[in-house]
């Protein structure tokens, strides 16, 4: 059963994903700004219906813990763990105003790279050296001039459930650089999405927004902190709220 509801919830995620990318190519052609705002409407579309399928599809529901720790309006560095794809779609369905940190190699795949242009994600090249840095602090500072949230994975790339990978600084050099406290976000989503694998598995997925660790840290002891907190959290599990979106208003 786990297979032909996965199997399933592929076809609806892809359904909807090629009808929604398909409506944003003619969006990319208009002036910047205004395409800026219309396709970034379609992407956090795309994202609360792909998600929305999870539970009727999969049993899955996602719940949300600590929203008093983010700001309630303006900008915020989030730095979350990951575990699975899920973690990447979630923010554009609960968050207004996001910008996530990508890799380069997303740029790539025809119309989904435009989209990201659009909607003025932070795009780096892992290989570029110190220009990575440069322009990984750039376009933080551009996020935050546009008020808007970052979403930062300091490890970099999908861990096992139950592990913490290593951190990388660049969620260090974002805090230094813009003088933001990290809020670190700790999800369990790999017990449910799989890190690889297509089967979705029903339970709930917990996204727990921990309080926020105090701005001017040095570069070690936020890295240390922030890893103590994602231990924390995979290491047992959290408290729960009631199940499905919730919604902030920034």
């Amino acid at each position: 059963m786990i297979w032909l509801r996965s199997a399933i919830y592929q076809i609806w995620f892809y359904s909807v994903s090629l009808v929604l990318v398909l409506a944003c190519a003619p969006l990319l052609l208009l002036p910047r700004d205004l395409a800026y705002r219309s396709v970034f409407v379609i992407a956090q579309l795309w994202a609360r219906t792909t998600l929305g399928g999870l539970r009727p599809i999969c049993g899955i529901n996602f719940v949300v813990t600590g929203w008093e720790n983010l700001p309630k309006s303006g900008p915020a560095l989030i730095a979350s763990n990951h575990q699975s794809a899920f973690d990447t779609v979630v923010w554009m369905a609960l968050l207004n105003q996001v910008a996530y940190v990508m890799k380069q190699d997303l740029q790539r795949i025809p119309l989904y790279g435009q989209i990201c242009v659009a909607t003025r994600m932070i795009i780096v090249d892992r290989g570029a050296g110190a220009n990575a840095i440069r322009t990984l602090l750039a376009g933080a500072a551009r996020v935050i001039a546009e008020r808007r949230m970052i979403v930062i994975f300091p490890e970099g790339t999908r861990a096992p459930p139950g592990t913490v990978g290593v951190l990388h600084p660049g969620v260090a050099g974002i805090a230094s650089h813009t003088g933001l406290p990290v809020i670190p976000v700790v999800t369990d989503s790999g017990e449910h999405w799989g890190r690889r694998g297509f089967r979705r598995f029903p339970g709930t997925i917990t996204i727990a927004i921990r309080p926020a660790l105090p701005a001017g840290l040095r570069r070690q002891e936020l890295l240390s902190r922030l890893e103590a907190e994602y231990r924390r959290g995979v290491d047992k599990s959290v408290e729960s709220s009631a199940p499905g979106f919730q919604h902030n208003n920034n």
